[in-house]
């Protein structure tokens, strides 16, 4: 990922999880270890639209279930990455938590059918770029 590319992403996504957590009351601090994924998917030529319905219709509610919290999904307002980038960012008590519910998710036998269906006409994404963060202790989200 290029360094320009990074920050706009992380921009995005912390100015919406800023807006998510807005009003909430909300303890995160150093020694919980929380944290929060920040995933950019770079879909294959013309199969955004199939990756946003696949996340709309079924890859959703598959996180639910192994405890992938979704804090919020975004669409990149501008040219290039308009065109063929899906973000969004996903909460975590520990990495150890994010380890297990991203392997308990891709063991699930409906989510392996679900991605299976899904790419019956070829992959839907061409490359995945993730981030671990954690608030500071000065941001609204500590």
């Amino acid at each position: 990922m290029t360094t320009k590319r990074l920050i706009v992403s992380l921009s995005i996504l912390g100015a919406a999880a800023l807006g998510f957590w807005a009003g909430r009351t909300t303890t995160v601090s150093a020694a919980s270890n929380h944290v929060y994924e920040f995933r950019t998917y770079t879909a294959a030529p013309g199969k955004l639209d199939a990756l946003q319905a696949r996340f709309r219709d079924d890859t959703i509610r598959i996180f639910k279930k192994h405890g992938l919290t979704s804090i919020g999904y975004f669409a990149p307002t501008d040219e290039p990455l308009s065109k063929n980038t899906f973000m969004y960012i996903l909460s975590f008590p520990s990495r150890d938590a994010a380890k297990k519910s991203w392997d308990e998710f891709r063991n699930d036998p409906e989510w392996q059918k679900v991605q299976k269906e899904s790419e019956a006409n070829g992959k839907l994404v061409d490359h995945i770029e993730s981030v671990f963060a954690e608030p500071y202790p000065f941001s609204p989200l500590k």
